[in-house]
């Protein structure tokens, strides 16, 4: 039971510093584009590292899916989680081809609203944003993030996700 137990907690803390530290979009109106920084790993292996896929697709194939997820603790407590995932259809389809998370207990819809003004009407359409933040940034007190590989764009996609045609 003991092996059994240090196992679980090899794998379980393996599976949590392979994962980036964060999974950043970037929205490029110029060239009506979105990339997104996915990690892909088969949650069924618990040898598998995992590996960030970035990709990049055209803006019309993008659609928003709102979710809620609700759940009972065993000491009769609740938890109610939400969010937004960004899902990618096939042209001309409405076949889901990857799906990647816009925002977990935050802005949900709001975000989703922001984004498409942008790129539908510009940045003169919004409110100025904030500071942007830097993905490698995390605080001293996350032990697992600190440890996890820092947020590394392909050169050339850097580039295009940043510029205009």
């Amino acid at each position: 039971m003991l092996s059994l137990s240090a196992w679980c907690t090899v794998v379980l803390f393996r599976a949590d510093l392979s994962a980036p530290r964060d999974l950043p979009i970037r929205f490029n109106r110029a060239r009506n584009k979105i990339y997104a920084y996915n990690f892909k790993h088969q949650w069924w292996n618990p040898f598998d590292k995992g590996k960030v896929v970035p990709v990049s697709y055209d803006w019309f194939q993008v659609r928003a899916e709102r979710w809620s997820q609700t759940g009972a603790l065993p000491n009769g407590g609740l938890i109610f989680k939400w969010g937004v995932t960004l899902s990618i259809v096939a042209p001309g389809t409405n076949n889901v081809i990857d799906r990647f998370p816009l925002v977990t207990m935050g802005a949900n819809e709001h975000a989703w609203a922001y984004i498409c003004t942008y790129m539908q009407e510009g940045p003169s359409a919004l409110p100025p944003p904030g500071e942007p933040k830097d993905h490698n940034d995390v605080l001293w007190c996350e032990f697992a993030l600190r440890l996890a590989p820092k947020v590394n764009w392909p050169s050339d996609m850097d580039l295009e996700s940043r510029t205009a045609p």
